[in-house]
């Protein structure tokens, strides 16, 4: 309490710079004239005390007549009205009432020129014609003491005129000394300001910033959540808030993100703590497409689950940000699709088995008339084809068994899929070459690198024109199989190649083209390859043909 006392006390007496500042001009001049004030009334006081004779004095009472004069002077006129460097006309009139109480008070107070140094001090600090007023207090100290010299009547002698020197020169030296800290104080206070405008500008460009990003995040329709390096959360949009509430456990009003309900599998297994979105951010892992199944049905929803981590300027983790989506009508559409494929598959091919089949039976019946049998094998040949379609699309479907590997030989899986495709082959007046090493091991499931060569050979001679040449080249290398199938057909241009693995893509040459397909072989081959650990890719010219090529590893 005594502390804050003496603060309030020390910033009335120094006239704290930032309260000083604040004021109006009308009193920030009374404030820069109630030092001079104060003193001359402290003089008065200890006169009446101790010289009371002194009071009788003509000049004395007129010196605290004038100075009154002055400060009731400082109240009451409207500087602010006035052009602003007017006020400096008070310290001005301030060197007359030193003067005359100097005068008047003789030899019995002495140092009362020394009073001199309030609106010297006041000039040199008002920073108004900086040079000028320092000068111009000095001046006016000098003619304080000189013109009572002039008047007093004496002869005017060097003695005289040297006698009181000391305080006009004090008066310039502290003039000068006010003008310099006063400059310096005042550049400072230029860079202060400058400093804090700048930072109040960052500030406001800050607070936009994040009032922008908040609207931003609010906005879109995915949970966004922001995590420091130790998991605290930073930051949670309104769609994250809503996606936390349906996990939380039955019962409870809020839950922290190791509570949540999570699943996995379907919705039907808990998702483990380590494979947690926010557990996995916090190792500084990034991933993307993450599915997880969130709250417990009916309410329960599927996100896609994304993060990223972030790092400062050094590269040291600050945390990650993770991204939601809510992706359950996606996945429940197809999983309808995967169904309806799957039951119309199942129950297309029960019966084009049996038309096939019965076909071929009815191809082996003796003395049948030529028509007759032209006709069983177009009844084959496209219930086969019906059949292999049907087959990709449940495939599609359903997804693909575990593949069973085994050590093979892709050279003679490879002149097994060429002499099954033979056949097809001489119809279209197409010739197959191969150019393969006599023996290519490789660690492999046969039956489905079989299908995978039954897809690119099919494809190859359904694309090609009477009398082209499909080309198949196998070898070896840096612990690498490689098999690659080329034709001379009509090929696709650059962007049907980027798009040609996609299940139920046609080439717009295909299209136009009529020929019959749905577009899953390359995509299901695809699948096949990358589940071994290799790659398909193709590279194709409109016009001039393709090249579909696959790698395995030769030890899987």
């Amino acid at each position: 309490m005594e502390s804050a006392v003496v603060d309030k006390v020390l910033d009335f007496l120094t006239f704290n710079r930032v309260k000083f500042h604040n004021l109006s001009l009308r009193g920030r001049v009374v404030m820069s004239q109630l030092p001079l004030s104060a003193t001359m009334l402290v003089l008065f006081i200890g006169t009446i005390i101790f010289h009371a004779p002194l009071l009788a004095e003509p000049l004395f009472r007129l010196s605290l007549l004038t100075g009154v004069v002055l400060l009731l002077a400082c109240f009451a006129i409207p500087w602010d009205r006035l052009p602003y460097p007017s006020f400096l006309i008070i310290p001005l009139l301030d060197f007359i009432p030193i003067g005359l109480m100097r005068e008047g008070a003789g030899d019995v107070l002495t140092g009362i020129g020394m009073l001199a140094v309030f609106p010297v001090i006041w000039l040199a600090a008002s920073g108004q014609f900086p040079r000028l007023s320092v000068l111009v207090g000095a001046v006016a100290t000098l003619l304080m003491v000189w013109i009572p010299v002039f008047a007093s009547g004496d002869p005017v002698n060097l003695a005289a005129l040297t006698g009181p020197i000391l305080i006009p020169f004090m008066m310039l030296a502290i003039g000068i000394t006010v003008h310099v800290m006063t400059a310096s104080m005042m550049e400072q206070q230029r860079v202060v300001e400058s400093k804090d405008a700048e930072l109040r500008g960052l500030l406001e460009a800050s607070g936009r910033r994040e009032r922008l990003l908040k609207t931003v995040v609010d906005t879109v329709d995915v949970g966004v959540l922001a995590i420091d390096e130790n998991g605290n959360d930073v930051l949670m949009n309104r769609r994250q808030h809503q996606i936390h509430r349906i996990g939380v456990p039955n019962g409870l009003a809020d839950a922290a993100e190791a509570d949540l309900v999570l699943f996995t599998d379907g919705g039907s297994l808990p998702l483990p703590a380590e494979a947690r979105p926010a557990v996995r951010a916090i190792r500084g892992e990034t991933f993307s497409d993450f599915l997880i199944w969130i709250g417990q049905p009916p309410q329960q929803r599927v996100l896609s689950t994304s993060a990223q981590s972030m790092s400062d300027s050094t590269g040291r983790r600050e945390g990650s940000v993770l991204a939601f989506n809510d992706v359950t009508d996606l996945v429940s559409a197809l999983n309808a699709k995967d169904d309806f494929l799957s039951n119309v598959s199942h129950e297309l091919r029960t019966p084009l088995t049996s038309i096939h089949g019965y076909a071929e039976l009815l191809t082996m019946t003796d003395d049948l008339p030529p028509n007759v049998i032209a006709g069983l094998d177009v009844i084959r040949r496209n219930s086969d084809q019906l059949l292999k379609i049907v087959n990709d699309l449940l495939n599609t479907a359903t997804g693909y068994a575990e593949l069973q590997p085994a050590r093979a030989d892709l050279a003679r899986l490879i002149h097994q899929a060429v002499a099954a495709a033979e056949p097809r082959a001489a119809v279209a007046k197409i010739q197959i070459l191969i150019n393969t090493p006599a023996k290519l091991d490789v660690e492999c499931d046969p039956g489905r690198i079989r299908q995978v060569l039954d897809n690119l050979l099919s494809n190859a001679i359904k694309y090609s024109s009477s009398g082209a040449t499909v080309k198949v080249h196998g070898s070896a290398q840096n612990g690498t199989v490689r098999c690659q199938v080329v034709d001379n057909g009509m090929g696709m241009n650059a962007a049907d190649s980027k798009d040609v693995f996609a299940r139920f893509f046609r080439s717009s040459a295909a299209r136009k083209s009529a020929i019959p397909g749905l577009g899953l072989g390359l995509a299901l081959s695809k699948d096949i390859i990358e589940r071994h650990g290799g790659t398909l890719t193709c590279t194709s010219t409109l016009g001039e043909g393709s090249a579909f090529t696959f790698t395995l590893p030769a030890n899987s």
